[in-house]
């Protein structure tokens, strides 16, 4: 293949006219990057270009196809209803992990999680970081992450393990130290497969692109979210702007805690510390919810949306109802014990 010819090549020289690139070719432009075949200046001017220009749906899309093509995947059923809840990362208002929080209580109101996430980039705790404070394994390879996903309906898919590929660009996007078009692929290649899931964007214009990328992947239920005091989870406080995928469709809405009983005024109360901080936080939430209101609050509203994607509630306001049961009643603790002892057995083994 001549130069010219390298879909890379081509791609680099619509954006440097400012043109779109479409779902296609920019499939094939980073199924090259993610092959280890561009150049760490293609990598960068291809990064670059898609920012400057801005990145469309199609984009989005076209390079989520990439990366999944080249990910290990996890040989789960297709018909299992599995969730995750994740956020692309970077939102103004720090917190102790919420969404890790939320997983563990929609796991106990019936819902199967497969958390996928990476060590802290933009704060001092990321998802991999909390799941090993918290006793939970994060190095599984795919077979046994699907044993226990089945076994214990919650399993943690350490992101650099599963998208080998992303060696390839991860220096220049060290280098680049800006956001790119990777920091929003990355949530929509579970290697879980997964077609249901919350997502929060710390960039209010970022979430109808991600909505509508979602209906290209074919996305069964998706909550794309932001929090408009600058969280990219569910707020309660604040609206929280939300663009629901459903049946290949984008619906935009608005979420109102109050409307669910659950606003709260001192987000300060959410802030976030290193792993064993949060870790401890996350345990005393799980075992005295009552006595954290604003995290219960949070926690309640993320956990009741990720019950609505997984068809386990009719409405949100279901799913937070469920929710509340779930982790007043103490099974969002035992869920945590009862994984971590898991974990600790399948180790001394």
């Amino acid at each position: 293949m001549t130069e010219p010819e390298q879909p890379i090549a081509r791609a680099i020289a619509a954006l440097a006219a400012s043109h779109p690139l479409g779902e296609g070719l920019t499939t094939a432009a980073f199924e090259q990057l993610m092959r280890g075949e561009a150049t760490s200046v293609q990598a960068a001017a291809l990064l670059t270009g898609l920012r400057v220009k801005g990145e469309t749906a199609e984009e989005i899309a076209g390079a989520v196809h990439a990366l999944r093509g080249a990910m290990l995947r996890v040989p789960i059923p297709p018909d299992w209803k599995v969730i995750d809840t994740c956020g692309t990362g970077g939102g103004a208002v720090s917190t102790f992990n919420v969404s890790t929080a939320a997983a563990l209580v929609a796991v106990a109101a019936g819902a199967p999680v497969a958390k996928h996430g990476n060590r802290s980039f933009t704060s001092k705790c990321g998802s991999a970081d909390i799941a090993e404070a918290l006793g939970l394994p994060v190095q599984l390879e795919p077979r046994a992450a699907a044993q226990v996903l089945e076994a214990d309906g919650m399993v943690f898919l350490f992101a650099p393990l599963y998208h080998p590929a992303m060696r390839f660009v991860a220096p220049v996007r060290r280098e680049l130290a800006i956001p790119t078009v990777m920091n929003l692929i990355g949530p929509l290649a579970n290697p879980a497969g997964v077609r249901r899931q919350v997502i929060g964007v710390a960039d209010p214009a970022r979430g109808p692109l991600l909505a509508h990328a979602l209906c290209r992947l074919g996305a069964e239920h998706a909550l794309v979210v932001h929090a408009q005091v600058g969280m990219d989870e569910i707020a309660p406080a604040g609206p929280t702007s939300v663009w629901e995928v459903v049946d290949r469709e984008v619906h935009p809405w608005t979420l109102d805690p109050g409307d669910y009983g659950l606003e709260e005024d001192h987000l300060e109360g959410l802030a976030g510390g290193d792993p064993a901080h949060n870790a401890e936080r996350i345990r005393r939430l799980l075992a005295e919810p009552r006595r954290d209101r604003v995290g219960r609050a949070t926690v309640l509203l993320n956990a009741g949306a990720g019950l609505y994607v997984a068809g386990l509630a009719s409405s949100l306001r279901e799913g937070v109802e469920r929710s509340a049961t779930a982790l007043d009643e103490g099974r969002a603790a035992r869920t945590l014990e009862r994984l971590a002892e898991h974990a600790r057995l399948s180790t001394s083994a």
